[in-house]
């Protein structure tokens, strides 16, 4: 057990994200600043993750102000910290190492430190370029091994086993894990992060893991989990007792539930162990006094109403009641001697006692993201399809294996999760299941992602892509997005310099209507006069470009090819006249956040052609009529 700890604060980056869709603006993360200056955190996580995409699309801020206004408030007291996905960054295909330089080069010039740098498959070749072009720039790479566990497999019946049937071996097995450390530290990481994104590892498996690392790697250890299953608080209690160097909280307010362990509870655990957290708590005091406010303020712009809060408490101030107390002691005792039954129970008392959220035992049972679970459910209100909630849950592990057992983090848990609505609405509508699937289901199994953890069936490969050799994506074939000039904004270009440029490239579609509005708003700053005439032009504008909406025909003569779950048109593959044949893709329908090629079932000419791009259609709407 290490005599000291370093505490990376999470508050501004994931546990707003956690707790509060990513919603603070830049007014409220400024009240905290000063104090956080003084709090002398290790490292503030502040950029990355969803707060590049969010700060955009909700809040018409710009993403490379945040961080260089948060550098420019802490200066190096804090090494300030972003999330990224390897090679993907924070998009969804992979990107040239050109970009994946410009973007490393811009955000540590920013005023980055460390780029925490993850891959959704555990593969280390998509994490190489990133670890490469942060410490070349000055940066420090923080290679993250994600933690997963092995499905729930149905057992084989005593004939199957008869027979010779066995249930597939663990994957994700202590060693698996070390493997990859161990690859990620000879690429040159700086240090290594045990990141538990679904809160899934319990005490005793993260004090196993924490000892192989420090025994097999020369580089600082992290650990990242969250409190959603029940185990975060004891198993970051287990890694501190276990000589872990760094632990990722959160402050007090914006801590718990979805979120990651309490840093009050570290504080109090360390004080009784002995080890120094080099944190000023009288400053993250004045955080929180700041934090209590702005939580009211997001649980009313983000949710309507107030959320119910933990009770207030300021270990700077306030005494512990004698048999919270008690449950401290019990904590630190059960910790040093491995007893973590005892560990697990003490700190959900104390995680009780303050009123923070009470163990969600569906994420545990099911041993998925809270994330993946709740984002699956709200595909299947809006679908109107509640009813086949359990039966894609069942299917996840037969998805997640068919697709080479990918760890189940973004995107790959939102691609597997889709991936099973998709096959439980092909069953209940007596259609074979993959019928439908998304672009980037297919892209997973295609390899275009990285390899997998384990071999995708080759045949399985045949079927969902077409081809049964893996293929990765070919960089050599990226295209740069559009960077066209604006006439409403004075002729200006879309993106003006080469930060302008990355967001352009990682997020399409947000960064295009974002850069948009912001030069619109500099011309019509420079041209007041002309303002409300270019804004009243490009009102109109709009209107004439917009969709009219869907309406269902009522004289179909020929076969029709319908939607088969309501959508968003993004593609249209055929015009009128053209031949097609069975299975040919005729139209490509954006649903459930998921790219969907409708294929035909007929063979013939293309006579009529209901549909627009970006229309959106229900469920059955007929889209191209084929004679």
């Amino acid at each position: 057990m290490a005599k000291s700890l370093k505490i990376r604060d999470l508050t501004l980056r994931d546990g707003q994200q956690s707790s509060f869709a990513t919603r603070m603006t830049q007014e409220q993360i400024n009240r905290c600043l000063p104090y956080y200056k003084d709090a002398g955190f290790f490292a503030m996580e502040v950029w990355g993750g969803a707060v590049p995409d969010s700060v955009m699309r909700y809040l018409g801020e710009n993403p490379w102000t945040r961080l260089e206004t948060i550098h420019k408030a802490v200066g190096d007291v804090s090494k300030l910290t972003a999330l990224s996905r390897g090679r993907n960054l924070f998009g969804y295909a992979p990107y040239t190492d050109e970009i994946i330089d410009g973007f490393c080069r811009n955000a540590i010039e920013s005023g980055l430190g460390i780029m925490r740098i993850f891959d959704a498959l555990n593969d280390v070749n998509n994490v190489k370029s990133t670890v490469k072009y942060v410490k070349q720039y000055g940066g420090i790479a923080d290679c993250a091994v994600c933690y997963t566990v092995d499905p729930k497999y149905p057992q084989p019946s005593f004939f199957e086993r008869l027979f010779g049937k066995r249930a597939p071996k663990p994957v994700f097995t202590d060693e698996y894990f070390l493997d990859k450390a161990k690859q990620m530290a000879a690429l040159g990481a700086d240090m290594i992060t045990i990141k538990d994104m679904s809160g899934l590892i319990p005490p005793q498996r993260i004090s196993r893991l924490v000892k192989m690392f420090k025994q097999n790697l020369n580089v600082p250890i992290d650990f990242h989990t969250h409190c959603t299953p029940g185990y975060g608080l004891a198993s970051v209690f287990a890694a501190i007792a276990a000589g872990v160097d760094v632990v990722d909280t959160n402050c007090w307010w914006f801590s718990e539930g979805t979120g990651a362990p309490a840093l009050e509870f570290i504080y109090i655990f360390c004080k009784k162990m002995g080890i120094e957290l080099g944190v000023n708590m009288d400053a993250v005091s004045k955080i929180n006094a700041q934090l209590k406010d702005i939580r009211k303020e997001l649980e009313l712009s983000v949710f309507g109403a107030e959320k119910p809060a933990p009770k207030a408490f300021d270990p700077m101030k306030d005494t512990l009641p004698a048999e919270v107390d008690a449950l401290f002691d019990k904590a630190v005792k059960a910790a040093q001697s491995e007893d973590f039954a005892t560990l697990l129970d003490a700190s959900q008392k104390i995680e009780a006692y303050f009123g923070f959220p009470a163990p969600n035992e569906l994420v545990q049972k099911a041993e998925i993201p809270g994330g993946m679970y709740s984002n699956m459910v709200a595909q299947l209100k809006q679908l109107k399809a509640e009813d086949i909630l359990p039966r894609a849950m069942e299917l996840i592990p037969s998805v997640r294996m068919s697709a080479g057992l990918p760890p189940l983090v973004t995107p790959t848990s939102q691609i597997v999760g889709a991936q099973a609505v998709n096959c439980a609405l092909d069953e209940k509508a007596g259609r074979p299941m993959y019928t439908n699937k998304s672009s980037q289901f297919v892209g997973l199994v295609k390899g275009e992602y990285g390899n997998t953890p384990v071999p995708v069936d080759p045949e399985f490969r045949f079927k969902i892509c077409g081809v049964r050799e893996e293929t990765p994506y070919d960089t050599s074939k990226y295209k740069m997005q559009p960077n066209p000039e604006l006439p409403e904004a004075g002729g200006v270009k879309l993106a003006a310099n080469e930060k302008e440029v990355l967001l352009l490239e990682l997020f399409p579609l947000v960064a295009k209507n974002f850069l948009t509005n912001v030069k619109k708003k500099a011309y019509e700053a420079a041209q007041a006069e002309k303002a409300a005439q270019a804004a009243a032009a490009a009102e109109a504008k709009a209107e004439e470009a917009k969709k009219s909406e869907y309406v269902m025909p009522t004289d179909i003569k020929g076969n029709a090819v319908v939607a088969p779950l309501p959508g968003r048109v993004i593609e249209i593959k055929v015009k009128v006249g053209d031949k097609v044949s069975i299975g040919q893709s005729v139209v490509i329908l954006d649903a459930m956040k998921m790219e969907n090629s409708i294929t035909s079932d007929y063979a013939g000419v293309v006579t009529r052609i209901f549909v627009e791009n970006e229309q959106a259609v229900p469920s059955n709407a007929p889209m191209v009529e084929i004679g």
